[in-house]
């Protein structure tokens, strides 16, 4: 809630009079809450877009058999390992790194990630009228 203040002063014989008047804006601070709720929001697509690259380099390095003895792929491997663990029992499983092949779990946990943060970033704009 923000208050304006508005002071009017007369004049009379000489004699100041000052009236104080307080207004109360209640949908002053709206525009305020809707920049939060965007903040939060981009934030909140930054990290999704961190997560996600991270994990795009993790598929494309596993689909093309990226030497797990490099430093940079072992970096992408064990960074992302933790993102995609939970999804590693939906086909089946085995950890090879070195050889060429096709991870699906990586794909279905970008999937999952991107979903989540559209989700929150809906979450969070949702009393904000679309048009901004």
């Amino acid at each position: 809630m923000s208050e304006h203040v508005q002071e009017v002063r007369n004049v009379t014989n000489g004699e100041v009079a000052t009236k104080t008047t307080r207004v109360v804006d209640d949908e002053a601070d709206a525009p305020a809450r809707g920049q939060h709720s965007l903040i939060v929001t981009r934030i909140v697509w930054f990290i999704a877009g961190v997560l996600l690259v991270l994990l795009a380099f993790r598929f494309i390095f596993v689909l093309l058999g990226a030497n797990p003895a490099n430093g940079f792929a072992n970096f992408i491997y064990t960074a992302s390992h933790p993102f995609v663990a939970p999804f590693f029992g939906i086909f089946g499983y085995s950890i090879k790194y070195g050889v060429s092949r096709v991870e699906l779990s990586t794909l279905v946990a970008m999937a999952v990630y991107a979903l989540i943060a559209f989700g929150i970033s809906r979450l969070l704009t949702m009393g904000r009228p679309s048009n901004t």
